[in-house]
């Protein structure tokens, strides 16, 4: 039974439109592939997604640059000057950037190129010295209280340590606990007042 027509038009459903897109991608390399086998030519196929992955095809006994170099010749035109201005504008700024980065290192480190400076601008520099200091003071001060914090979180695992020995330690494995000696190797009785004024007797 043969499938009915599909209608041309923009898949709705996400999901539906990346399993066509998947299909009818592989099915286009294969037919790529079989061009390049049947009849000797050379293919190059790129394919961006939705999502902006990119897919690409080139015929095994050749490469991208080569494909494109050969097409710039037979059409006569060139695609690569484009791309290469778009650098060299891109690369410029790049540089630019660079050389105000390198200027300010200079006069925040090591305090040089400041004559051709403004009021202002050596005004907005001790500012932002200023701001420097105080956000490595604060830094400064939180690690010293987190490290005070550390010591006295060790401290109190320890006492709590010790704590918890002394509550475990059973004095009926030492008959002897409590009882101190009085020189004669045995223990006498002795002799107490209450608060009553009666005499109370202590072992």
């Amino acid at each position: 039974m043969a499938r009915g027509k599909i209608q041309i038009k923009r898949i709705e459903n996400a999901t539906n439109r990346q399993v066509t897109y998947s299909k009818r991608r592989n099915g286009l390399f294969k037919k790529a592939h079989e061009l390049t086998v049947l009849c000797d030519a050379t293919v190059s196929l790129i394919m961006v997604s939705n999502s902006g992955k990119i897919h690409e095809y080139i015929s095994p006994s050749t490469t991208t640059k080569q494909f494109f170099d050969q097409f710039q010749k037979t059409k006569g035109v060139d695609i690569w000057s484009s791309h290469y201005e778009a650098m060299q504008e891109h690369l410029k700024k790049l540089k630019e950037v660079n050389r105000r980065l390198r200027k300010q290192i200079r006069q925040r480190v090591l305090g040089e190129c400041l004559n051709d400076m403004s009021f202002d601008e050596l005004r907005g520099v001790e500012q932002e010295m200023e701001g420097a200091v105080e956000v490595i003071r604060k830094r400064k001060v939180i690690r010293m209280i987190s490290n005070q914090i550390d010591t006295t979180k060790k401290k109190l695992r320890s006492a709590t340590e010790m704590n918890r020995n002394l509550r475990e330690f059973d004095a009926r494995d030492d008959p002897h606990y409590g009882l101190v000696k009085n020189g004669r190797e045995d223990y006498e009785s002795a002799f107490g007042y209450s608060s009553n004024g009666g005499p109370r007797i202590f072992a």
